[in-house]
């Protein structure tokens, strides 16, 4: 229903990871791009050490790893439903209104619940549901493991499921049943996380400001009024579901809801807080709406159990009425992303979209230490299926304008670095054979890949329908 592209949109930042500790000889040049978010995270670690333990080739592990991480959330949201609901026919329904919505967007944040690829951000997503089950176990421990394997994977994504299970905290502590001293805090918590961050916030320079440009779902000002609606609805869903629960003695589900209620509002107004000030911009990569990801989890885990319990009941075909379409929409909604990639890129299978076939082509027959030009934006190119150049060609290249882009914005000291690389190569389509000797000259580019119909001088050793592979004499 999914899919699965384990070499699309950001496995071009997590793979190469993996892929330089496997073998280390590769990326000589520009593996700061990759090499800032592998150090601060032990995910590029793990998958090679259960690579280098299995002898698995690559390709296989990555897909195993996938399959264990969405197996690994459907169990958390499992193991959690059953805390919301009494009856098995809710949790299954929660489980399967998940499984059916794992590539969702998550309103303006640019998250899908689940990636179709294997990477740290679907590690920290089941991580996040068990700290907060066993939290309201009152499994403290247990849920504090959870939260430091979420954390060892992911620099960012930790932080969300461990402000909620202390806000889960503070309320039990504080009595559940008047929460309104803690919503008259929410503000204020708002404002002092603010203050506890304006350290940690660089001076935007211009190089920075062009990247920021290109990711505008960091700043909330930038979103579109959907995405809004998006991050804001759910507070009026889960005061409702509140109401639901009183009504029906389900403790659980009031605690959730109440807490998420203020969750929300805390995240919301941070983010508001941090956007507005321009001088604040650099502080936007801390990206505080991600907290939505784990609450559009919990919340369709809420909505399922109770569409089976008012509405789906026992009747088969109410289940099929909303799960069939709902399947069908999201594999379509998939295609068109993916339009020119196989659904289920399986890892014994050769690429069947040109640009896969020509990287493929260069990690097999050019030297290891070969550096490339490409279109600084080739992966918005249609029929490109944003595939990574570095992760799958495994070759260095010089810096692009769409996934390092996400590198700059969390890694300000790389912007200048970034902006001088991609305006050395720019306007890409006028670059002719001088510009690409140009290249050479400045930083030893030895390798070029253009769109057909290529560029006169250059020797094309591949070509396809769509692109040429070439040495710049």
């Amino acid at each position: 229903m999914h899919g699965y592209h384990p070499f699309a949109e950001d496995a071009e930042i997590y793979l190469p990871g993996i892929e330089k500790i496997l073998h280390p000889q590769l990326f000589p040049v520009g593996g700061e791009f990759f090499g800032s978010h592998a150090s601060m995270t032990l995910f590029p670690n793990l998958v090679a050490f259960s690579l280098r333990v299995t002898h698995l080739p690559l390709e296989v592990g990555i897909f195993l790893w996938q399959v264990a991480s969405i197996f690994l959330l459907l169990l958390a949201c499992w193991q959690l439903s059953g805390l919301c609901f009494p009856t098995s026919k809710a949790r299954w329904a929660g489980v399967m209104l998940i499984a059916g919505l794992l590539t969702m967007p998550v309103a303006g944040t640019a998250l899908y619940i689940v990636d179709q690829y294997v990477n740290p951000r679907n590690l920290a997503a089941f991580a996040a549901i068990f700290a907060v089950t066993r939290t309201l176990q009152g499994k403290y421990i247990r849920a504090l493991v959870w939260i430091a394997f979420a954390a060892s994977v992911h620099p960012l994504m930790w932080l969300y499921p461990f402000s909620f299970c202390m806000l889960l905290l503070v309320m039990n502590y504080l009595d559940r049943r008047s929460s309104s001293g803690l919503e008259r805090a929410t503000a204020p918590s708002a404002v002092a996380f603010l203050v506890l961050m304006i350290p940690l916030a660089p001076r935007s320079t211009p190089a920075y400001h062009e990247a920021m440009k290109t990711h505008g779902y960091l700043l909330i000002q930038r979103w579109a009024w959907y995405e809004i609606v998006g991050a804001l609805a759910p507070i009026a869903l889960f005061y409702c579901f509140a109401g639901i629960a009183k009504s029906k003695d389900w403790l659980t589900i009031r605690r959730l809801s109440h807490a998420f209620i203020i969750y929300d509002i805390i995240y919301v107004l941070a983010a508001l807080v941090m956007d507005l000030p321009p001088r604040f911009e650099a502080l936007s990569r801390f990206q505080p709406l991600r907290n939505l990801h784990l609450l559009y989890i919990v919340m369709f885990l809420i909505v399922g159990g109770m569409l089976a319990e008012f509405i789906l009941k026992d009747h088969w075909w109410r289940w099929l009425a909303l799960f069939i379409p709902l399947a069908l929409g999201m594999f379509f909604a998939q295609r068109a992303l993916f339009p020119a990639s196989p659904q289920v890129e399986w890892p014994w299978q050769s690429p069947r979209n040109p640009w896969g076939q020509a990287f493929v082509w260069v990690r097999a027959n050019t030297p290891v230490n070969a550096l490339f030009a490409l279109d600084p934006a080739t992966m918005n190119i249609d029929g490109e299926d944003e595939i990574g150049f570095r992760c799958l060609a495994q070759r260095s290249r010089m810096a692009d304008a769409v996934k390092d882009t996400g590198v700059v914005s969390m890694f300000p000291p790389l912007a200048d670095e970034w902006w001088t690389q991609v305006q050395a190569q720019r306007p890409w389509k006028n670059l002719n054979l001088d510009g690409f000797e140009q290249l050479k000259k400045s930083y030893g580019v030895g390798w070029a890949v253009v769109q057909q119909p290529g560029v006169a001088g250059l020797n094309c050793r591949y070509q396809n329908i769509a692109v040429q592979v070439c040495q710049i004499p």
